[in-house]
């Protein structure tokens, strides 16, 4: 790439309306353009990275014995339809009718579809086991795209489906899958943790997450100081202490709490710990209102609270449903006469004397105990925090954040059943067939690579997926000398397959150095006064001092560092 014939350009301010650091520095450094959103369009920089990054995740999914497949975009919502989850996308899905109002979707997942492509071969359980995968557009309505490319609503997607004949033929696919994962994303470059997750509106049996470790993530992992314990907190068991506290029980009493309706005030007002406080809040799950109680140090966890009742729904209640269940403003709402079942959480289980509000504006009850309520659920709903006691093996836990990308589910039979994927066994049987499914957002990867190795200069890429190896930076176009070692360079490079970057553009060397920064390539080689000696200049991104090499071993020295590189 030429820069003084190529489209080039970058920015010399911060990107206004970017809320992460890889969204910014890619704007920045003119590899992605916010088009609306959460719409991006990639720049050629950005298009240069995207198919480096796809490069090695089809080497990969083929070395694991995938076969490509290319999926439509457009389709048919029957199909959602037939599988139950018209409904479990809701208003996140894209919808739209053809001129004859037939229904259709802007793909946001395909695997209604891998199933209808595996019918055309699924006979017997001679035809398994298989592997098909795609790599292509998918659309998700996002209520609110954030953090540049990671929360977006068009983004490119590897999603590969495994069919088998059983679980353990299964298992041992997701085995074949997982293993791969660990070759992409080191070979991306990526500090990464896999963790256990909800399975969410995909389902099935398992979901293990791929999550890049930085400081500006979405998601919380929850890591262990003494073992490899890792998980997303959306699913982290909390270990709790259930033994009862050594109390004698009281009656409960009405006590006024004027204008004390969060968990601050009225602890302040009363002049008590926090941990003699209960908190309930109301919500509306699938059309149905639940007082839920946690204690007033913890939050209530959605995810487990939709486990639990096998929901599609879990939202907070509406300002008018909590009066409605409750007689009172937000704040006041108690477990005790209150008349819609209650889900307490298992903590709550050791405690007494606690204090709960009243369902009473500007009211609490004081010493209520278990005998005072009944609840429908006991289960553990809340959060678990950081201190806790870990799962695995009595340690204890620590937070990360986290940008999941890649993911991993043992499906099982969920799809196959409803869409009659079929085999016959040797007693000539019928049987469902098992699957399992393999996602990697290819944007994503972009994004957490540079939260993960930036500096206050630009982007610093890895090797592997890097737009250019190489950057030659020209100094003088005046001086002859100059011009015709950077040019014999550059043509010897190229003709090496090796990608460089030529700048040759009529701009102070100083201005060159920060884009070639900015844009972060890996090798830096600086045609200037030293030529003269038969010198050249070779700085390598991560660093942050020059070496000179003499004209005719540079070449020979870009090939080495490529090659301990390059993976």
């Amino acid at each position: 790439m030429r820069l003084s014939k190529e489209f080039f350009y970058t920015l010399r301010e911060d990107a206004k309306d970017e809320d992460s650091v890889s969204g910014n520095l890619l704007v920045k450094a003119g590899f992605i353009k916010k088009v609306s959103n959460g719409i991006y369009l990639n720049m050629p920089l950005g298009e240069k990275v995207s198919k480096n990054i796809i490069s090695i995740v089809r080497e990969e999914m083929d070395n694991a014995g995938a076969n490509e497949v290319s999926m439509p975009h457009l389709l048919p919502m029957e199909f959602f339809e037939r599988s139950g989850r018209a409904s479990g996308f809701g208003p996140s899905m894209f919808k739209l009718n053809d001129r004859y109002a037939k229904p259709y979707a802007l793909g946001p997942t395909h695997e209604e579809f891998f199933v209808y492509a595996a019918q055309s071969r699924v006979r017997s359980y001679k035809d398994l086991p298989f592997n098909l995968y795609q790599i292509g557009d998918k659309y998700r309505d996002e209520p609110r795209p954030r953090l540049g490319l990671i929360r977006v609503r068009e983004f490119i997607m590897k999603d590969a489906y495994s069919f088998d004949a059983d679980e353990e033929g299964m298992h041992e696919s997701y085995m074949k899958m997982f293993n791969a994962y660990h070759n992409i994303f080191t070979r991306l470059g990526l500090n990464y943790k896999v963790v256990k997750a909800d399975t969410g509106v995909m389902g099935g049996l398992l979901s293990e997450e791929f999550q890049a470790v930085t400081d500006t993530g979405e998601d919380i992992l929850v890591l262990c100081d003494n073992c490899d314990f890792a998980s997303n907190i959306e699913v982290s068991k909390c270990i709790t202490n259930t033994i009862q506290e050594d109390e004698e029980e009281r009656n409960y009493q009405e006590v006024f709490t004027p204008n004390s309706g969060t968990i601050e005030e009225v602890t302040e007002y009363l002049k008590l710990p926090v941990d003699k406080f209960v908190k309930t809040m109301i919500y509306n799950i699938d059309g149905n209102l639940f007082a839920v109680m946690v204690p007033a140090d913890r939050e209530v966890n959605e995810v487990k609270l939709q486990k639990l009742l096998n929901a599609q729904s879990v939202e907070l209640a509406s300002e008018d449903e909590v009066v409605s269940a409750t007689n009172a403003r937000i704040g006041f709402a108690g477990p005790v006469g209150i008349k819609i079942p209650i889900i307490m959480d298992e903590a709550i289980k050791g405690k007494k004397n606690f204090i709960v509000g009243a369902n009473k504006s500007d009211y609490h009850f004081i010493d209520v105990n278990l005998k005072d309520f009944e609840p429908a659920y006991v289960a553990d709903v809340k959060n678990i925090k950081e201190g806790d006691t870990c799962p695995n093996c009595g340690g204890k836990v620590y937070f990360k954040k986290g940008i999941e990308v890649g993911n991993t589910f043992k499906l099982g039979t969920k799809y196959s059943e409803k869409l009659g994927l079929n085999y016959l066994d040797k007693e000539n049987k019928l049987h469902p067939v098992q699957m399992g499914c393999y996602g990697i957002g290819i944007g994503r990867n972009m994004a957490a690579v540079v939260d993960q190795s930036h500096d206050d200069k630009g982007i610093i890429w890895p090797m592997n997926i890097a737009p250019f190896k190489v950057a030659i930076v020209l100094i003088d176009k005046k001086n002859e000398e100059q011009v015709n070692v950077a040019e014999n360079l550059y043509s010897s490079l190229t003709a090496s397959k090796i990608d460089v970057i030529y700048d040759d553009r009529d701009e102070r060397a100083g201005v060159k150095f920060a884009d070639m920064d900015l844009i972060g390539i890996p090798i830096r080689i600086t045609v200037g006064k030293k030529v003269s000696e038969g010198m050249i200049e070779l700085k390598l991104r991560t660093e942050s001092e020059n070496q000179l090499y003499k004209i005719e071993e540079v070449e020979d020295k870009i090939k080495d560092i490529i090659s301990k590189e390059t993976k």
